[in-house]
């Protein structure tokens, strides 16, 4: 066995090489721990509007019986339009097509943590001081 000290660290910032390469090492990892499971699948939802600019999206992922949502954004001048809510409908949705049961999703307290509990999403934990020391990293689970 080689000792620590033999190798050496490269600390830097975003390194897609590295990324992908840790992505692709995991997917081995997780599929000999879920044989039978199909693996992961990224789950996207645009909405365009009348000029094909894009006005809302939420992209996530499915695996199993969960999925994920990883990001979710709206366009300031449509918020409050119902495009949130069309877009988690959407993404639910194709979640359940999937056979997932259950969403998951983090919001900081800064962004909108109260839109996700308005669609019937229930808080199951908070990181407080994440960013910053006053602000929190809220998670949340939707059963679908």
């Amino acid at each position: 066995m080689t000792e620590a000290t033999s190798y050496r660290s490269v600390v830097g910032d975003a390194d897609a090489t590295l990324d992908q390469r840790l992505s692709d090492e995991l997917d081995v990892v997780n599929a000999a721990a879920t044989a039978g499971t199909p693996a992961a699948r990224e789950l996207t939802v645009r909405v365009d509007d009348a000029s094909g600019e894009l006005a809302a999206g939420v992209s996530g992922w499915t695996w199993g019986v969960a999925a994920g949502i990883g990001m979710t954004w709206v366009r300031e001048d449509v918020r409050g339009t119902g495009l949130g809510e069309r877009l988690l409908a959407d993404f639910e949705s194709e979640a359940r097509s999937r056979g997932c049961t259950h969403v998951f999703v983090t919001s900081f307290t800064f962004q909108a943590p109260g839109f996700y509990e308005k669609q019937g999403y229930r808080e199951i934990f908070r990181w407080e001081g994440v960013p910053t020391a006053d602000a929190a990293d809220v998670h949340f689970r939707k059963e679908l």
